[in-house]
């Protein structure tokens, strides 16, 4: 095991994986010789090479238009969107043609590409650099979403990512991109989190796809987070002394269902947690879903608590964000009712 922050956990991902596999390409702006803006893949092009690490123009729609065509060729792209917030004109590569290739060509061609793009608040880059999207692609059939919470699954579920053979999003929440982050702070103590690392394996090793983990068993009240919002959740559940039951779920497309409704039906009542805004964010998907299979085991309301549906505040970030204390009124909230 090697003690690495999430931004060594995904460079150490590609590294492996461009080592196992020549056919893996790593492209994106400025992700060559710079190494990226945030250093994710510092190094890969001086011990790969510029045929298999390089800088793309500033061109979203480019860059994915061209992933595409690779993976169609045979290759296994991996590309870096610099911030989620300029995915958007690459929307229509994403969905008009990757997702829907292997449907169209019934099952004769895929796109087994990875888009790597950090995503959410706090490093304070206001509106164009803070945006979680991730509702937005779990709308799309045929493409898979996952947003890791800490350095070890980061490593493995991007490993599996680009070994996938159908398009994944790879959500990076920036805000612990360089350690664990502490919950309990409803306020940064520095830009930079520089809490404990995480225990990596420097060697090859997966996360599966669609598979929650249980972070923090419980009895009382099924909390379900992913991304900086694990971190959040656990230390309200800690800060509350509520018997909370803290679930990851990495995977937000394909989703585990049956570790959600496992939990909800033995605590009966449950609390979604994301950064996102709240009006048709990720929460209300999960909160149909357990409505529907967990109605009759239901003993309250189940609450979200999430970002606020306003432009992303620059000003007012760390209240925008969900913090422990908000999470933890809604624990106390669902076990009066």
């Amino acid at each position: 095991m090697a003690r690495m922050n999430m931004i060594q956990a995904i460079n150490s991902a590609m590294d492996v994986a461009m080592g196992r596999d020549p056919k893996v390409v790593v492209f994106g702006e400025d992700v060559g010789y710079f190494g990226g803006v945030f250093r994710c893949t510092a190094g890969l092009q001086k011990k790969y090479g510029k045929q298999r690490c390089f800088d793309a123009p500033i061109s979203e729609g480019g860059i994915l238009g061209a992933a595409v065509g690779m993976g169609v060729y045979g290759l296994r792209p991996v590309v870096e969107i610099q911030f989620a917030d300029y995915i958007y004109p690459a929307f229509d590569q994403l969905v008009s043609e990757a997702a829907r290739l292997r449907y169209r060509s019934a099952g004769g061609f895929t796109a087994p590409l990875t888009v790597r793009t950090p995503c959410g608040g706090g490093i304070f880059g206001g509106q164009t650099h803070s945006q979680s999207p991730e509702a937005i692609f779990t709308h799309v059939c045929g493409l898979t979403t996952v947003m890791p919470s800490n350095p070890y699954d980061a490593k493995g579920l991007l490993l599996a990512a680009i070994e996938d053979d159908d398009p994944v999003i790879f959500f990076e929440p920036k805000r612990i991109y360089n350690g664990p982050f502490d919950g309990h702070h409803d306020r940064p103590l520095t830009p930079w989190s520089k809490h404990e690392l995480g225990e990596v394996p420097e060697e090859y090793y997966t996360v599966p796809l669609g598979k929650a983990k249980i972070l923090r068993p419980g009895e009382k009240v099924t909390v379900i987070a992913y991304g900086t919002m694990v971190h959040v959740c656990l230390a309200a559940a800690e800060e509350s002394g509520v018997d909370a039951e803290v679930i990851d779920l990495r995977s937000l497309l394909p989703l585990d269902l049956d570790t959600l409704v496992e939990s909800v039906k033995k605590t009966g009542r449950c609390v979604v947690v994301h950064e996102a805004t709240k009006t048709c964010g990720y929460g209300a998907e999960l909160v149909s879903l357990i409505q529907e299979h967990c109605f009759y085991h239901l003993e309250a309301p189940i609450e979200r608590v999430t970002g606020w549906d306003t432009p992303y505040p620059h000003a007012y970030e760390w209240d925008y964000f969900p913090g422990p204390k908000r999470v933890a009124q809604a624990l106390k909230k669902v076990l009066e009712d």
